[in-house]
């Protein structure tokens, strides 16, 4: 279970992620300097104990070390979604709860989410609205679906 980070990692590593290439101590510092007050050794010690936790690879320049991200925020946010899932002693509950939290934003990114990937059982329908823009891309009928923009599972699929 990854622990979420503390919000020096956090703000540490969002520049990582963000600019997507090995970074210096220094370059992090300047950046963090902007928000706050910070001394070298600090940012110095978040990125050595990144590194000893798994979250940055460093590589030795000079006297300096290069840092590189090991993986993703978007794996680090899954992570965090799928433990604190696995905590639930109730996990349709707690999909019910999470997705009534959701905004319409994020409702679309799980629509687009789950049309990249393959759940067993479960097809994503595009709203009423899309299936519409793309009758008219394609022709009529190019575009067939329920009325509206919906997961269905094995059930509601047709597949009784």
């Amino acid at each position: 279970m990854p622990r979420p980070l503390g919000e020096l990692e956090d703000a540490v590593m969002s520049r990582v992620w963000e600019w997507n290439r090995p970074v210096t101590v220094r370059e992090v510092l300047e950046d963090l300097r902007r928000e706050r007050s910070i001394a070298y050794t600090t940012v110095m010690t978040v990125l050595d104990n990144l590194h000893q936790k798994g979250w940055v690879r460093r590589e030795q320049e000079g006297r300096a070390y290069r840092y590189e991200a090991i993986s993703t925020r978007a794996a680090y946010s899954a992570a965090l979604m799928n433990d604190a899932w696995a905590e639930s002693d109730n996990a349709a509950a707690a999909l019910v709860a999470f997705f009534g939290m959701m905004s319409a934003e994020q409702t679309e990114a799980l629509r687009d989410a789950l049309r990249v990937v393959d759940v067993a059982g479960v097809r994503v329908t595009a709203p009423e609205g899309e299936r519409e823009e793309r009758r008219q891309g394609a022709g009529e009928g190019a575009a067939e679906g329920p009325a509206e923009g919906r997961l269905e599972g094995r059930e509601e699929a047709g597949s009784r």
